[in-house]
């Protein structure tokens, strides 16, 4: 089956960019640095992204650009014979379709909210109602799966780039607007000093993993998410800079998250700690509770539908290239398959609040929490490794031949030097951080 390309590096970019930036920046990070205490849990992330996430995302563009193959296809391609590494390529299939069993149906609650303030039904939302409404969450499940995949549907230039582009263009513009507009509030000061200010005395071992999780999540590391659009890329540029170019694009956009909520949290009172519903409860009442706020709803959400969208995008994209390389289909056969199976296991997460319930942790705990133990915990962990691993040994595809690979092109380059970190600092930080994660995670 002849390999696609993207038609830009522009394209690459934001395409990258996209299946990174997504609900992990807007919904996930602001309530995890909320409950981690602040400034401390944002330095500790950043830190994550230097030292873990640039290595690990510069050698899955790397493995994938190399392969020319799918994630369940590119270790087989690249392995010395005798080697086993081509089963990671089906953990990362498994990753993939975990992640999408839990994000569909958190964007499909994001276009619940936009559609409500676009309409003025805003005045009585709440995040429980909504979650334990089924036929709610059904349908707009259903909205997210039927838009993702008939946009897959189309080839890969006239459908996910060109979409994507003008996705992520219209997000970074949505959210400095509204980046700019929350520090003019009262409660600016106080919100921004929580949020940059870092109080040491709360950074423990359960902060640091976190903010590891979090790191992968949010660049959607170890599950091959990367590699795919390495496969689509050509070799006119060295992979470490276009690697820092998407982490960068990255991490404004979930600092940005954070300048538009805290500040408007310290304004009106509400909790910091609120968790998963940090993003719906909290930012209702503000908007609710401000000048114009029906009009500044409407635009958060428009841009959180986008930024969940860019990346159910970019996930399904990934899920389709690996089934067509197993099963040969066309993208719209594969797309209609893909589509059905996604919208099934999505449904244990829409209806996990009411009809479905299942409770495999602690007290509270449901089918997202377990979808997201499979990935966050586990996959994305584990496959980063992998990749560490799978690169920078002689047992696997080698540091040599990585370096070749990775350095191919223009632009920053990866350095001898830099051989000691990726080889040894990376997955001993990776190994101890999921060993400690696990022991003190909250199974019951």
């Amino acid at each position: 089956m002849e390999r696609e390309r993207l038609g830009s590096r522009l394209g690459f970019i934001l395409l990258s960019a996209g299946c990174a930036i997504g609900c992990g920046n807007v919904w996930k990070f602001p309530w995890m640095t909320g409950q981690y205490g602040g400034g401390g849990f944002v330095l500790v992330y950043i830190l994550c992204l230097l030292v873990l996430g640039l290595p690990v995302m510069t050698m899955e563009f790397t493995v994938g650009r190399a392969a020319q193959k799918s994630p369940v296809k590119m270790f087989q391609a690249l392995e010395k014979p005798g080697q086993k590494w081509g089963v990671m390529g089906y953990i990362a299939l498994l990753g993939n379709v975990a992640l999408m069993a839990f994000y569909t149906v958190v964007c499909g609650w994001i276009i619940n909210y936009f559609c409500k303030f676009l309409v003025g039904q805003n005045s009585d939302l709440g995040f429980v109602p909504m979650i334990t409404n089924p036929g709610l969450n059904v349908t707009f499940l259903a909205v997210t799966v039927v838009v993702a995949f008939v946009v897959l549907s189309f080839n890969l230039q006239g459908g996910l780039e060109r979409v994507t582009k003008y996705m992520m263009v219209a997000l970074l513009v949505l959210m400095l607007v509204l980046a700019g507009h929350s520090i003019t509030l009262s409660g600016a000061k106080e919100g921004l000093a929580f949020y940059l200010v870092p109080d040491f005395s709360k950074i423990n071992g359960s902060v640091i993993v976190g903010a590891m999780n979090q790191a992968f999540f949010t660049l959607s590391l170890g599950i091959g998410s990367m590699a795919i659009f390495g496969s689509y890329i050509d070799k006119e540029r060295a992979l470490m800079g276009e690697s820092v170019n998407v982490i960068i694009l990255d991490t404004l956009v979930a600092l940005l998250a954070g300048f538009i909520m805290f500040p408007a949290c310290f304004t009106y009172g509400l909790e910091l700690d609120a968790g998963p519903s940090l993003l719906f409860n909290t930012m209702a009442t503000v908007f609710n509770n401000m000048a114009g706020g029906r009009v500044w709803g409407t635009l958060f959400f428009l841009f959180m539908v986008f930024a969940a969208m860019s990346t159910v995008l970019a996930v399904c994209e990934n899920i389709l290239a690996m089934v067509r390389d197993l099963f040969g289909w066309s993208r719209p056969v594969g797309s209609l398959i893909c589509g059905v199976v996604v919208f099934l296991l999505g449904l244990t997460t829409a209806l996990g609040y009411s009809v479905f319930s299942f409770q495999p942790f602690a007290e509270g705990s449901a089918w997202l929490d377990f979808w997201d133990f499979i990935v966050s915990t586990n996959c994305l962990p584990i496959g980063s490794l992998v990749f560490v691993l799978f690169c920078c040994n002689k047992f696997g595809w080698g540091w040599d031949n990585f370096v070749k690979e990775a350095n191919t092109g223009k632009g920053m380059k990866v350095q001898a030097w830099m051989k000691p970190i990726f080889q040894f600092v990376v997955p001993v930080i990776i190994v101890a951080l999921y060993v400690y994660g696990l022991a003190t995670f909250g199974w019951k």
